[in-house]
């Protein structure tokens, strides 16, 4: 099913949220609460939402859960946004299924991560990218290169095959290589995503289509006007909106945690979510932590006492 925002610059739409997975206190999928935080993105500025990305501890949910995460999100917020379904994993077969699950509940397209751990040559990536590709039924695939967590990175080589795939449309950037990404972007014509908030603004200006953001968990409003400031030629609006932000995106993607758990805090002082949880092997914000971050909410007025 294509994106309900869908254009050929921006197949996804230009603000996504890599959502985290609301869970209960014993640590089981909350599925209310699933919709209610689906709802909330979409409503404060969020065009598209990935769910059972890496944000969305996906290593620690099996397919019957990411089927019913996948599903819960297309119920609640409709047309309103893209949805995006995270199918990535070190066995291609098991991506595949992923794919095929992911086309029949009707995702708006597919986030592909390369392969991690198993660390596969540059050919291994391209038949895997390929072959999920091919299970999505012409879902729209946004790939995923992130050799911090993958190890490999996708050669430029390999960009230019499986370009050639009509359902492979977009990159989640989130390599750190601004002059490679430029190249990349004008050599492939693939939609190019900011895959690493502190560097969101310097990929907007650098042509990137748009953001796959966990920040924007709690700016998301903040981050369509940045987009917009940049389509306008207000650069310098857009870096008053970064310089807003340089301080949630540190607190919410510290070196010392992980997105997921700061973002789950996060949403938990807003009332969003009731609470915090995390699977093992994350481990829930702690209360010194949770106050620290507080304060840099109130700071940057995304949080009122």
């Amino acid at each position: 099913m294509t994106s309900p925002l869908a254009t050929p610059a921006a197949p996804f739409g230009r603000v996504l949220t890599a959502m985290v997975t609301p869970f209960t206190p014993d640590g089981a999928l909350d599925l209310d609460a699933t919709k209610k935080l689906a709802s909330y993105l979409v409503d404060e500025g969020s065009d598209g939402i990935v769910v059972s990305g890496t944000t969305g501890e996906s290593p620690t949910t099996n397919p019957d859960e990411d089927g019913q995460l996948l599903a819960a999100v297309l119920e609640a917020v409709g047309d309103r946004a893209s949805v995006v379904a995270g199918v990535g994993n070190n066995d291609t077969q098991a991506s595949a299924r992923l794919a095929r699950q992911a086309a029949s509940l009707g995702a708006h397209g597919m986030l592909l991560v390369s392969p991690y751990y198993n660390k596969p040559p540059q050919a291994g990536l391209v038949r895997h990218f390929m072959t999920v590709a091919d299970a999505g039924d012409g879902v729209p695939v946004m790939l995923y290169d992130i050799p911090g967590r993958a190890v490999v990175r996708i050669a430029p080589e390999t960009y230019a095959e499986v370009a050639k795939h009509e359902a492979i449309v977009a990159v989640k950037d989130a390599v750190g290589d601004l002059g490679s990404g430029a190249r990349l972007m004008r050599e492939t014509g693939l939609a190019w995503y900011s895959g690493d908030d502190p560097l969101n603004l310097a990929w907007l200006a650098y042509g990137a289509a748009g953001l796959v953001s966990v920040v924007s968990h709690v700016a998301a409003a903040k981050y369509a006007s940045m987009v917009r400031a940049v389509d306008d030629g207000r650069l310098h609006d857009a870096r008053t909106i970064n310089d807003e932000l340089l301080d949630v995106v540190a607190a919410i993607m510290p070196p010392t945690s992980q997105g997921a758990i700061m973002t789950k805090a996060a949403l938990q002082l807003m009332g969003v979510i009731e609470n915090r949880t995390t699977r093992s092997p994350y481990v829930d914000a702690t209360d010194e932590q949770v106050t620290a971050l507080a304060q840099v909410l109130r700071d940057a007025t995304l949080l009122k006492d």
